[in-house]
């Protein structure tokens, strides 16, 4: 775990099942960041709001057109499926004022036909990325270990390697919330206020 540089806010791992508010909490977390001086700090800056979905069909482009414009314009959208690593260090220091990553599940997803040693290799890379990272870095991603057993091979591996990538992170993480019905219960560092309506 680093240090905290210039008494920044810590990284953050929220998970959550799907359609739990889990995307909802991160934004208000990140807009929080953002505009401190909604709480008498100096004004703040953008964000960087890290999407890894891809636009296959229609209906998926439709939702990421209407989250870009749901976020406004305090967030830039980068749409990075794979490479989340290369896209933190090249911006950690570019004047954001946070990265906000949605959503890892899909990301590792997306990176599932690699060897298993080239997936673990790329979640070590993304550990040693956030630990490097002087601005907060807020990370999503849905908890799919908590229903029954998958009935078949590649989707026991994918939740397996999703418990792993959770389990890393949640290690290199300050803070770890779990949201459930769209309340976030703290699993790890402090508390924090913010307005979520």
């Amino acid at each position: 775990m680093h240090a905290l540089i210039d008494d920044r806010p810590p990284n953050t791992l929220i998970l959550g099942g799907a359609r739990s508010g889990k995307s909802r909490i991160a934004l208000a977390l990140g807009e929080s960041i953002l505009h401190p001086e909604q709480e008498g700090g100096p004004p703040g800056s953008k964000g960087l709001f890290l999407a890894t979905a891809q636009a296959l069909d229609r209906e998926m482009a439709e939702r990421i057109q209407r989250h870009k414009q749901e976020r406004g314009s305090m967030w830039n959208t980068i749409e990075e499926p794979v490479h989340l690593s290369r896209v933190i260090r090249e911006n950690h220091a570019s004047g954001y004022g946070t990265i906000l990553v949605d959503c890892l599940t899909l990301w590792l997803s997306n990176i599932l036909s690699w060897p298993e040693d080239e997936i673990l290799e790329a979640m070590h890379d993304l550990s040693l990325a956030l630990d490097k990272s002087r601005i907060p870095v807020i990370l999503v991603s849905n908890e799919v270990g908590l229903g029954i057993v998958p009935g078949d091979r590649e989707s026991r591996r994918y939740r397996d390697l999703a418990g792993t990538l959770h389990q890393r992170l949640a290690r290199t993480c300050e803070s770890v919330i779990f949201v459930a019905a769209g309340i976030p219960m703290y699993l790890k560092g402090e508390p924090r206020a913010w307005k979520t309506d």
